[in-house]
């Protein structure tokens, strides 16, 4: 057995960077959500807009991958992909989804979980704008999550890419790229507490009434 495997069992870590009350949370799950990450942002945590996002297919099996939140507000979490990658066929096929933000370095994360929609066209094609010309023509070289020969067939994908677009000032969209929003239906803020008696407050929707529950760590 290795060092790293005996460590295991004794690795831990006394939560206590921070509390959270009912009577300090915001009015909505979005306003706490953007406090939480505007909080995250002035740590100078890494990547602060990560979020890992959870999927299943038709037949229930799960997978999850970090993606980056490009977006937030009462409608939902917005974030941008291929239409035909996995996540993708995921989503068409069940329509819900969650997503994590693990904001470790404050002790802290927030599990969003809902339904999902296809972002407008318009709401895409303005973010799409924002993306360095190298990001727009990788997204139009990579058949996301397909098998691929190895290194060299990607690099002679986007060179392909490269020569298509040389002489244009703008890049399209693909017609196979855009955003996804979660709807929420629960919003949970988790803040870490000594002796694992953490806090997690929790927005939940009942029809379009929003409650919120404070749940047992």
């Amino acid at each position: 057995m290795s060092e790293a495997n005996v460590a295991l069992p004794s690795m831990r870590v006394s939560y206590e960077a921070g509390a959270l009350d009912e009577s300090s949370l915001a009015a909505t799950w979005h306003e706490q959500l953007q406090l939480w990450f505007d909080e995250a942002v002035q740590a100078d945590l890494v990547e602060p807009n990560a979020m890992v996002l959870a999927t299943a297919d038709a037949e229930g099996i799960p997978s999850s991958r970090t993606v980056l939140c490009k977006g937030f507000d009462e409608r939902g979490v917005v974030f941008f992909t291929n239409y035909t990658s996995t996540k993708s066929h995921d989503l068409k096929a069940t329509r819900v989804a969650a997503a994590t933000f693990p904001w470790l370095g404050l002790q802290r994360q927030v599990n969003v979980r809902g339904t999902v929609e296809k972002v407008e066209s318009a709401e895409t094609a303005e973010y799409w704008g924002e993306r360095p010309r190298g990001s727009q023509l990788g997204a139009w070289a990579s058949p996301q999550s397909r098998v691929v020969a190895n290194r060299a067939a990607l690099e002679a994908s986007l060179s392909g890419i490269e020569r298509r677009f040389a002489e244009a000032e703008k890049v399209p969209v693909p017609p196979h790229w855009g955003g996804w929003r979660i709807r929420p239906e629960s919003v949970e803020f988790w803040q870490g507490r000594p002796d694992r008696l953490h806090d997690r407050l929790r927005f939940r929707r009942t029809n379009d009434l929003w409650t919120v529950e404070r749940l047992a760590p």
